[in-house]
């Protein structure tokens, strides 16, 4: 028999407003439907494998989102977005924080409110609707380059490369490397993975990666996590959001 008991649902809006999604995906729509949280979902944010294994908050979007998607297509910028209104539709707005005074070296509590995070304005023209691919020319070598928007599967498995090569050479980073492996799809049209990952490995330099990290992170879809503390006379421009396990339970001890 069916419940006669349901949770109330919200309809959130993609900063990518679905642009870059294949037409018959989902989430092309620009727009997906999730739950408002329940105490049932509070139990995922206090499971311990969970919170060790870093995979809580996308435990708990998974469970809170409604629309039948396939998550690990989600555009980063875009489960940042989810990640905010989950937060909002959960505990409200309003977002404690401590923040160092630079003025005063001492730490202090502030209140970010979370509906004042922005969008960040995507330039339409340079996309081909329901093609994830962005082209850029690198500026020292003038090579023709593609690179594609990060989604969530592909965050994860930079994320598994990382911790196997942290193994093998502990003393080693290799996080800008691997990166940009990941999101560039071309380089002067060739499109296979083992010459991308020379070329980046080997010829691509740091001026050409700097460039091309700062036009991806330009035309990225996504949420703007930079905040302006402003209290009792005193302003910090530029602070990054931190988001920890309390952005979900600020009343967490844990």
């Amino acid at each position: 028999m069916e419940s006669k008991f349901k949770l109330p649902t919200e309809t959130i809006t993609l900063p990518s407003k679905g642009l870059l999604y294949p037409k018959d995906n989902p989430l092309s729509s620009g727009e997906i439907e999730m739950s408002y949280m329940s105490a049932k979902h509070e139990d995922i944010l206090t499971n311990v494998n969970f919170i060790k294994n870093g995979t809580v908050i996308d435990k708990l979007l998974q469970e809170l989102i409604v629309t039948p998607i396939n998550y690990n297509e989600l555009l980063s910028g875009d489960k940042d977005a989810i990640m905010i209104a989950a937060r909002i539709l959960g505990y409200g707005k309003d977002y404690p924080i401590k923040f160092t005074n630079e003025n005063t070296k001492s730490e202090e509590d502030y209140v970010v409110d979370l509906t004042d995070l922005k969008e960040k304005l995507i330039d339409e023209s340079i996309i081909t609707s329901g093609i994830n691919e962005f082209s850029f020319t690198l500026p020292q070598s003038k090579e023709d380059t593609t690179f594609k928007i990060l989604t969530h599967g592909d965050e994860k498995a930079i994320d598994q490369e990382l911790k196997g090569l942290a193994k093998i050479y502990p003393d080693k980073s290799f996080d800008t490397t691997t990166r940009l492996k990941y999101l560039i799809t071309s380089i002067g049209g060739n499109r296979e993975k083992k010459d991308i990952r020379e070329f980046v490995d080997n010829y691509l330099t740091a001026q050409d990666a700097r460039s091309l990290r700062q036009y991806y992170s330009q035309v990225s879809p996504g949420i703007d996590m930079s905040i302006t503390i402003d209290k009792d006379g005193y302003t910090q421009e530029g602070v990054t959001l931190p988001i920890g396990l309390n952005f979900f339970w600020p009343d967490s001890s844990l």
